[in-house]
């Protein structure tokens, strides 16, 4: 018997009590878990997917600003858009953009509806604001617009979106 168990416990005792610190420390594992999902991390301020076959990620995001927050929780895409169109009144007259320049880019993934309107994870052409990390949005999620891309051609509408802290 090696020195490292006391002569008290034979072998298949100390088999006996690893098996159950095993079996009582573990957990069955979600099938949420195991299917493919967005994952953003507010406090880091970065989006990644997360699949089976590999992880995509993590890019930096640009989020809510504290008083329009980005909205925490379990949500679900709702829609995919590409090209989706943008409403300025920037100069008074409203004005349809939409393309890599538009504010918000060329690739739209609705995830949210409530009061204050529609959330969504989209591109941008304001580099700046998504390399610092800037809480800035009036709550949708900003990316670069390649990573937006990679993301977008992953994501089937329906696909679970984890936002936390």
């Amino acid at each position: 018997m090696g020195s490292w168990m006391p002569s008290v416990f034979g072998p298949a005792t100390w088999v006996l009590i690893w098996l159950f610190v095993l079996l009582s420390t573990a957990r069955p594992i979600q099938a949420e878990e195991l299917s493919p999902r967005i994952v953003l991390d507010l406090k880091e301020r970065q989006i990644r997917f997360v699949s089976k076959q590999g992880n995509l990620g993590p890019w930096p995001v640009a989020i809510g600003d504290p008083s329009t927050p980005t909205p925490k929780g379990r949500f679900r895409i709702l829609d995919k858009q590409i090209d989706p169109i943008y409403l300025s009144t920037k100069n008074g007259d409203p004005q349809e953009l939409s393309g890599p320049l538009s504010p918000i880019g060329d690739r739209y993934l609705a995830f949210f509806r409530n009061e204050r309107g529609e959330f969504g994870i989209h591109g941008t052409p304001w580099l700046h604001w998504v390399k610092n990390r800037a809480a800035v949005s009036q709550g949708c999620v900003r990316m670069l617009n390649d990573h937006m891309r990679h993301l977008f051609d992953v994501v089937e509408v329906g696909t679970p979106l984890d936002i936390s802290d």
